[in-house]
């Protein structure tokens, strides 16, 4: 079908009255952006869907009716200027409008028809808007003083139909009509008496209409303030330093510009500025107050810091114990500890044996400065390690010393066995509590033999071993000597019981018993019987 005989169909289908008063558009206007897309959407009944015989859309932009583009049975014809720009969906109507120019804004008319021969028409307003772009943020100050200045900043943006709103950071910036207030389309923002809290944010301005929105370069005023809120710390924090420990102290304030620290020591301005003071190797003579004083040359304002105090204290060192050279009887011997440091002054002294605390008795006595410990006499429990401990509010040094007690010998035993058959090997072994360690000597009957060790051994024992044995213990430095003596029987072979169970025993036994009463029953029994004997006289 030719577009002749369409015009003709549209004609005549009107005049036989075939057609349908709702429009098939939504209310508009519509609204587009300039090098962006459009879609004209329409309101059709389901029933009519996918069955429409002929759609066609035009526009009129102010110079007459412009055909855009048509859908027929014999084919889609696009109008001059839409070719590649349009997309039309046959089966609904609608059309989408793309790469718009400002030219494309005015009236666009569709009118569809069906297989029923109802006509549906709509039409509508395209405005075609301008891209918000270029939106700026300008200051009267590049740099305000708290309380003391008013800023205004102005907002200026490209684009069509423009509201404006302001952010501080991402929430809204809130008005109070007295410090900070808008103009009425909010395109100028006033802050009376800034405060530096108000312009942080940092503020964004946003431009925008029904489609887009475009923000501006986030914008930072300086704000100068200060100095306030000014703090110093110790480093460490102990009131008593270490003399050739390294102390650091710090110091901040609030200041925009940043504050000038000067540190003052004792109340005299020290020939140090910054927020670190590092004193390297302190002195005894460093001890004293200290503070810094924090100026902004912008405010001209003026603040110091509390004052930090501490003391400089020498550290314990050298610390040592002396005590006896001789050597330490059990009974007979004294022993004096005395403990000194080279350099530094204890505040407490703590006396330690072998890890735990020494306690005084009436063997050990503690002098009341604790430098001295007197152990009179000395006994075998007093050997062991000494320390003593020295304490001051910075360093605790300690030095040890190693006594030895000489005793014994003492619970002198001997184990070995005490009968063996000939051949059998006899191992004797000796041992007492000694220190230093025993010496050994055996007798074997009375007479000293030629064994010096603690084991006495027989690798085959005979007859002639049987005897007493006799192992006594010496200790040279003590002078003390003492023995204990052990017995030992060799017999032949199968003269040694090689034991019996105790069941075994008591038969053995039970039956001896039997046998003696029957013996004795039938000796009486003889004597009863036998007749008397006459005398020859």
């Amino acid at each position: 079908m030719d577009l002749f005989n369409l015009w003709s169909l549209f004609i005549l289908l009107s005049a036989v009255g075939f057609c349908n008063g709702q429009s098939v558009l939504p209310a508009g206007p519509l609204e587009g952006v300039q090098g962006k897309d459009v879609t004209f959407e329409t309101i059709i009944i389901p029933t009519d869907v996918g069955n429409f015989i002929t759609v066609s859309w035009n526009f009129n932009g102010g110079t007459g009716l412009v055909p855009v583009v048509t859908s027929a049975p014999n084919g889609e014809t696009v109008g001059a200027g839409y070719a590649g720009r349009v997309t039309l969906n046959s089966s609904t109507g609608e059309l989408k409008l793309g790469s718009l120019t400002a030219k494309d804004g005015g009236d666009y008319a569709v009118t569809m028809v069906t297989n029923a021969a109802v006509q549906r028409t709509g039409a509508t307003l395209l405005r075609v808007l301008e891209p918000v772009s270029a939106v700026t943020i300008t200051s009267n100050l590049n740099e305000a003083v708290e309380f003391n200045s008013t800023v205004v900043l102005t907002c200026s943006a490209k684009g069509s139909f423009l509201m404006y709103k302001w952010l501080n950071g991402t929430a809204p910036l809130v008005t109070d009509g007295k410090h900070v207030t808008l103009s009425a389309n909010s395109t100028v923002l006033t802050v009376a008496g800034v405060f530096r809290k108000d312009l942080v944010g940092p503020i964004y301005c946003t431009a925008f209409n029904n489609l887009e929105s475009g923000n501006s370069a986030p914008f930072n005023l300086t704000v100068t303030y200060g100095p306030e809120n000014i703090t110093m710390t110790v480093t460490p924090t102990a009131e008593v330093k270490k003399k050739g420990s390294n102390i650091t102290l710090t110091c901040s304030a609030q200041s925009s510009p940043a504050a000038v620290l000067q540190w003052i020591h004792n109340g005299v301005p020290l020939n140090v500025m910054g927020p670190k003071l590092v004193l390297d190797n302190v002195a005894v003579a460093q001890s004293g107050n200290y503070s810094c004083m924090a100026s902004n040359a912008k405010t001209l304002r003026y603040l110091e810091s509390t004052t930090a105090k501490f003391t400089v204290v020498e550290a314990i060192s050298g610390t040592k114990i002396t005590g006896p050279n001789g050597t330490l009887v059990a009974g007979n011997s004294t022993a004096t500890l005395s403990c000194q440091a080279t350099a530094g002054t204890a505040d407490t002294r703590v006396w330690l044996k072998n890890g735990v605390a020494l306690s005084p008795s009436n063997r050990v006595v503690v002098s009341a400065d604790k430098s001295l410990v007197t152990i009179k006499p000395v006994q075998k429990e007093d050997s062991g390690e000494y320390q003593c401990k020295l304490t001051n509010a910075v360093s605790t040094d300690s030095a040890s010393l190693k006594i030895v007690i000489s005793f014994g010998p003492e619970t002198v035993s001997v184990k070995g066995v005490s009968a063996v058959k000939v051949t059998e090997p006899v191992i004797l072994k000796c041992a007492a509590a000694s220190l230093p360690a025993a010496t050994y000597t055996w007798k074997f009957n009375g007479t000293l033999i030629g064994v010096m060790t603690a084991e006495y051994v027989i690798d085959a024992a005979v007859d002639k071993n049987s005897g007493i044995y006799t192992c006594e213990a010496s200790n040279a430095v003590t002078g003390l000597s003492t023995s204990v003596s052990h017995k030992l029987s060799v017999k032949e072979e199968g003269t040694l019981d090689d034991g019996l169970t105790g069941g075994q025993i008591a038969g053995i036994v039970i039956g001896v018993l039997i046998a003696i009463v029957i013996l004795i029953a039938g000796v009486r029994y003889m004597r009863r019987k036998k007749p008397p004997i006459e005398s020859p006289y």
